[in-house]
């Protein structure tokens, strides 16, 4: 990595989005700042998962964290279109994904010789991340489209989860994570192959919804994953899927409360 890749530009990524239309200091304006809610949101999770964390796991935490980082790195990418920028957003994402996979992955999927010891599993992951982190320099132009691979399993692990769950509330949140998840993906592969269009009919920013709208169905999935881990792993517990601010109000910042199994109280 030398000076170069450093430089604005550096990048051979560059989305639909006209380079410093609005601003003289910022290549990709709408793209930066809707990394906003990635910012915005984790903290406020943080709060809402503080009994989560300490009851169940506190590594709830460090993917909200992440996400920050995925945010902050993303909006610093956008503005400059440097490589650097790149690399840091792509491998931010890479270490959310990790992290959510090698807490969330069901037992029921670790390799025989692991005998569902989910932290050789962790051990595991870490080091394929690693690795690919390495060749995340290689080639640069083709890590989006990597990235994008990954949501294969995970709409795979969240599919069986839903489809033996018998709360509708769940259920109706991990519909409506799919289709938010449906409508990034149309928005990330229209700003990247479809720019003519959109550049004629002087709107380039689907990649700033793309952001706005992965980061909530990402939420929202992590939200679920969180659920069915206490589900599967945790007998005497008792998750609940609850919204913030008004439980009553579904289209809320939904989060997982727990209690001890038998008891109407939370822990």
């Amino acid at each position: 990595m030398t000076w170069e890749h450093l430089q604005r530009g550096s990048s051979p990524v560059d989305w639909c989005e006209g380079n410093y239309q609005i601003s003289p200091n910022i290549a990709e304006f709408v793209n930066t700042f809707s990394n906003f809610i990635f910012i915005l949101f984790p903290p406020i999770l943080i709060h809402l998962f503080k009994d989560y964390g300490y009851f169940i796991n506190q590594g709830i935490h460090i993917i909200w964290v992440l996400l920050i980082i995925v945010g902050l790195s993303s909006a610093y990418f956008h503005a400059t279109l440097s490589l650097i920028g790149q690399l840091l957003d792509e491998v931010a994402i890479l270490w959310v994904c990790s992290a959510a996979f090698s807490m969330f992955s069901p037992k029921a999927l670790f390799p025989k010789f692991l005998k569902g010891n989910r932290n050789k599993f962790s051990a595991g992951i870490a080091i394929i991340t690693a690795i690919c982190t390495v060749l995340s320099v290689w080639q640069p132009a083709v890590n989006a489209f990597a990235l994008m691979f990954l949501v294969i399993p995970a709409t795979i692990m969240l599919y069986n989860e839903l489809r033996v769950q018998k709360c509708e509330r769940v259920i109706r949140l991990g519909i409506r994570c799919c289709m938010v998840l449906c409508v990034a993906l149309i928005c990330w592969l229209t700003d990247r192959f479809c720019c003519d269009t959109w550049f004629g009919e002087h709107f380039p920013y689907l990649h700033g919804f793309w952001h706005i709208f992965i980061f909530i169905a990402s939420y929202t999935a992590t939200v679920l994953f969180a659920y069915f881990a206490v589900q599967n792993d945790y007998v005497d517990r008792v998750a609940e899927l609850k919204y913030w601010p008004v439980n009553s109000f579904e289209f809320g910042i939904p989060y997982v409360s727990v209690r001890i199994s038998g008891k109407d109280h939370n822990i």
